[in-house]
């Protein structure tokens, strides 16, 4: 059966990340740079990779600065060229590559992730689309986005990642329940729970930054009933759609990083920067001189 591509990407960045004040007063969490490359662009990266050509960026007030990492900036590429750089200078052009384009959308309140994503809806209308958290900083192959528009069209169902958590760690997350006999590494999603206390969790697979969605879920998330702060919740609709059987989870093959965590934030870095070539001697012998420290510091206080 042939179903409609999937051709847009939605990516919610309208958050005030507290958690990494104050660099982020003025700066939004999403450029928060891994080594050299921020965030933001490793997600866009990921959703070029499978496929996806119209990026549809949900922004708050204060995140303009993303609107001008991905736009052209034909001074500094002429000027790295002056410079001898052209190799830069073409990595800055492709940072949104040729035949992808991006949109911009203000979301108007924070009213929580369902919000952000039923603001895509003008644009999306009644296609599928993925939908990408930027927090959550994918590694490894295959990557999840491109395994889930795959999986959407064999299937046409809602797909989302999932990745096992520690037990006590499922109250950070949506937890599936779910019939594990299925494919390999596929569940059919029962229920999702937001952020249960791990006596009351389904399981440990945590949905984790990375959805493909039928049009569908517009609706469901119109119907979802606004916390008490008025926010909607992503995990309501997806727990709707669930019930009636139209989602699937894929076991996430790859590495994640919690970059909306200090700590993840920190392991990605170090994890980045010990796979670069360029980076790696000099980087190894940082790590291996402060573990000799921290070794001593230990020993003696033995």
């Amino acid at each position: 059966m042939s179903r409609m591509k999937i051709r847009k990407a939605v990516f919610p960045v309208a958050g005030m990340g507290t958690r990494f004040l104050p660099a982020t007063k003025a700066m939004p969490k999403e450029l928060l740079p891994i080594v050299d490359r921020p965030l933001i662009q490793y997600a866009v990266e990921e959703a070029v990779a499978a496929g996806l050509t119209k990026l549809i960026f949900i922004t708050g007030r204060t995140k303009r600065a993303i609107e001008d990492h991905l736009d052209a900036n034909m001074e500094l590429e002429q000027a790295l060229m002056a410079r001898g750089q052209p190799d830069l200078a073409q990595e800055m052009r492709d940072i949104v590559p040729a035949g992808v384009s991006c949109i911009f959308i203000r979301q108007p309140e924070p009213l929580g992730l369902g919000h952000a994503v039923l603001c895509a809806e003008p644009v999306v209308r009644d296609e599928p689309f993925a939908v990408l958290l930027p927090d959550d900083l994918m590694v490894g192959s295959p990557l999840p986005t491109r395994e889930l528009v795959d999986l959407w069209a064999e299937t046409g169902l809602d797909a989302i990642s999932v990745s096992e958590v520690p037990l006590e760690e499922v109250r950070k997350f949506g937890m599936i329940e779910a019939d594990p006999a299925f494919v390999p590494g596929r569940m059919q999603v029962r229920r999702i729970v937001e952020k249960p206390t791990p006596d009351r969790s389904p399981s440990r697979f945590a949905a984790t930054g990375r959805y493909v969605f039928g049009s569908g879920l517009f609706e469901a998330l119109k119907r979802v009933t606004p916390s008490a702060g008025g926010e909607i919740q992503l995990t309501d609709a997806i727990d709707e759609r669930a019930r009636q059987g139209l989602v699937i989870a894929l076991l996430n093959q790859g590495r994640r990083y919690d970059c909306g965590s200090k700590s993840g934030y920190l392991e990605a870095i170090v994890d980045q920067a010990l796979a670069r070539p360029d980076l790696a001697p000099a980087f190894e012998r940082v790590i291996l001189e402060r573990a000799a420290i921290l070794a001593r510091k230990r020993y003696n206080h033995v």
